[in-house]
């Protein structure tokens, strides 16, 4: 995985990284279709300390564009009106479909670990609760950039 060449100032370190990564309610993925026109929409995800872990609807554009081309980036963010409250973190690579598709909950130690962060994050604990209807990608980045524009103000 490369990191970031410019706006090291800005840049969050790993901590600061997993520890957003982990709290984020929403990333948006941006996919390109059949034409080349790229597609972005909002998702749910899980991040484990390494791998994005995204819940899609194995009917979807989103899906449909990365099965024919896996490639995306993916954007997790947060601010405001404020200049110095946005940060986020961008995550480019390719995705993987991991297990059956779409996920109806066959046993699959490699799934294990995201659905729980998953059904913890999103389903108020408990098991995961397989719909018939989503399945996972798996991002595992080639290239990370973040930002913090917080750490502007701190170094005033």
């Amino acid at each position: 995985m490369s990191g970031q060449r410019r706006g090291t100032a800005i840049a969050m370190t790993d901590p600061e990284r997993d520890t957003f990564l982990r709290t984020q309610p929403l990333c948006r993925v941006a996919t390109v279709g059949r034409n080349g026109d790229p597609h972005v929409s909002a998702l749910w995800f899980v991040w484990d300390g390494s791998t994005l872990w995204l819940n899609s609807l194995v009917r979807s554009q989103r899906w449909t564009d990365l099965d024919r081309d896996p490639r995306l980036s993916v954007i997790v963010d947060d601010g405001g009106t404020d200049f110095t409250a946005l940060r986020g973190v961008e995550l480019r690579g390719s995705i993987e479909a991991v297990g059956e598709t779409p996920r109806k909950g066959d046993p699959l130690d490699e799934l294990v670990h995201p659905e729980q962060l998953f059904a913890d994050k999103y389903m108020g604990g408990g098991a995961f609760r397989h719909d018939g209807k989503h399945g996972w990608l798996r991002l595992t980045a080639e290239k990370v950039v973040s930002w913090d524009f917080a750490k502007l103000r701190r170094d005033r």
